[in-house]
């Protein structure tokens, strides 16, 4: 089993976010997880990432139990995560950033180099030199998802990466997404864009009120009009 989440529970201070979240990922694959805002689904990779104290439940990579750990033993098990933020380190340039990304990563992990970052996004080569923060909203977020790539995950947790992007950005991201999943590599996917999320992943959850709601392939997702209405669609 590639990634086990069981019982999952996660507190903003006395505020009960999720409540005892369950899922797995038998094997590479891209999930995506939809919902509306306020589902829980941002606090649900922050907690797999050990970034909410306080939460508590089991989360599982690979056989080993990292639930509870903190964030960077967590990183160094092979959880990634691309935060909706982005969260680049500013006063850094581009080539110090993929940098800090650089992990030896888990056995079995794919292996990245800053070449195939530089491949996918060419325009990060260009700007190699360039402060981080001085970069546009689209640059940034190209450079935190390679970031996180060359940490060599065996998963990659992606929180809305098509925020406020161009559209033929939008279509680059999500040629990355897949390539991703080629390589062997998990992804979990919170995107608010249903038409891309079900473009891109092959399985679905529904989160409402900090459960997941639904479950399935996305084909059947499809056909589940009854879930749109109730947990996705803004009336």
């Amino acid at each position: 089993m590639l990634l086990q989440v069981g019982g999952l529970h996660a507190f903003y201070d006395k505020s009960h976010i999720l409540h005892g979240v369950d899922f797995t990922m038998p094997e590479p694959k891209v999930t995506a997880l939809l919902g509306r805002n306020g589902s829980g689904r941002s606090t649900l990779l922050k907690a797999m990432m050990g970034l909410l104290p306080g939460s508590r439940g089991s989360v599982r990579l690979a056989g080993r139990e990292i639930g509870g750990a903190q964030a960077d033993r967590i990183c160094r098990a092979g959880l990634a995560y691309v935060p909706e933020e982005r969260q680049v380190f500013s006063n850094l340039t581009v080539d110090e950033n993929l940098a800090m990304g650089v992990q030896p990563g888990v056995a079995g992990a794919a292996r990245w180099t800053r070449e195939d970052m530089f491949s996918y996004f060419p325009r990060l080569r260009e700007r190699r030199n360039q402060l981080a923060g001085l970069m546009s909203g689209g640059e940034q977020q190209m450079l935190t998802i390679c970031r996180s790539l060359l940490t060599n995950p065996l998963v990659i947790l992606i929180d809305e990466p098509t925020e406020g992007l161009a559209p033929k950005i939008v279509d680059t991201v999500t040629e990355v997404i897949r390539d991703i999943q080629t390589r062997g590599v998990g992804v979990l996917l919170v995107e608010q864009k249903m038409s891309m999320a079900m473009r891109v992943a092959s399985d679905v959850m529904v989160m409402g009120h900090g459960s997941i709601v639904f479950a399935g392939p996305a084909a059947e997702m499809e056909n589940r009009g009854d879930i749109r209405r109730k947990w996705l669609e803004v009336a």
